[in-house]
């Protein structure tokens, strides 16, 4: 299935473009900066990894190919399921803890105003991954999903964001049309790989995975 295919099946698809264009909307409208923008884009990549979490612990059946923990192999008990959702929280949190102080140190929201836009848009994308969390559930209930894929995928997922993130100083400026370039090679990259990650959803086994392993 191509990506332009799935995403005309997937709802959650077009409602994850549709928080993007509110976003790209408000910059506009409010004349942002790019260094306002980022904030917005790191609460994105915290409510992925929330709901990343609840997915892992709602699964009711998985696989544990490939994954090990303290070097070996595990079976997909209840007890691997909650170590493999705690590592991946710690491990993502404190990888977005020290993000957090970054952009305090680099990139500080002076005007209320903006902040009070920052939060709305980050709200908007809080009730976009909602909206994706139960509508792909069901898929992971009529498969086994990978639980080893499951917590490294959101990693791969936040590549191109951040990597948008550490070249947003190349948009940097007053020009409108540098902010909505920037804004919408964020948005391409964010749908591809939400298309990418859903479209494994529900597949048995998840084959040709590598190693991975916690603790």
């Amino acid at each position: 299935m191509t990506l332009a295919r799935y995403g005309q099946t997937d709802r959650s698809t077009t409602v994850l473009v549709l928080s993007n264009l509110a976003t790209i909307l408000f910059a506009i409208v409010q004349q942002w900066d790019v260094a306002v923008v980022i904030w917005i884009y790191w609460g994105q990549s915290i409510i992925i990894g929330y709901f990343n979490v609840r997915r892992m612990l709602a699964l009711r059946q998985f696989s544990t190919r490939n994954l090990r923990i303290n070097s070996r192999p595990v079976k997909p008990t209840r007890k691997t399921q909650r170590q493999t959702a705690f590592f991946f929280a710690v491990h993502y949190g404190g990888f977005h803890l020290a993000y957090l102080v970054f952009l305090f140190a680099e990139h500080s929201i002076a005007s209320t105003v903006a902040s009070a836009g920052v939060a709305m848009c980050i709200l908007i994308f809080f009730f976009n991954h909602r909206y994706s969390y139960y509508y792909n559930r069901e898929r992971d209930e009529t498969g086994t999903p990978n639980i080893g894929f499951i917590m490294f995928f959101p990693y791969v997922r936040i590549i191109p964001m951040h990597t948008m993130i550490l070249m947003g100083s190349h948009f940097a400026g007053d020009s409108t049309a540098r902010l909505v370039m920037f804004l919408v090679l964020k948005t391409l990259a964010d749908v591809a790989m939400h298309v990418i990650e859903h479209s494994r959803v529900g597949k048995t086994g998840l084959q040709g995975i590598p190693d991975r392993e916690t603790g």
